[in-house]
């Protein structure tokens, strides 16, 4: 409990999460920073997730 405790205290003290949110326009689409950021990590996620093969037993049927 002390380790998750001192693990979100450092963390606040590198990011400042009081300031206003940074927000991105492409004409009528406005979208967060950190939103931004997710979507492109989660694509990353999905693509590794398709070209990373699932270990397989070597020799016998697949």
């Amino acid at each position: 409990m002390y380790a998750a405790n001192l693990l979100t205290t450092v963390i606040g003290a590198l990011i400042n999460l009081t300031g206003p949110g940074h927000y991105i326009k492409w004409g009528f689409i406005q979208m967060s920073l950190a939103n931004l950021i997710l979507i492109i990590l989660m694509i990353v996620v999905l693509f590794l997730a398709i070209v990373i093969p699932f270990p397989h037993r070597s020799g016998g049927k697949r």
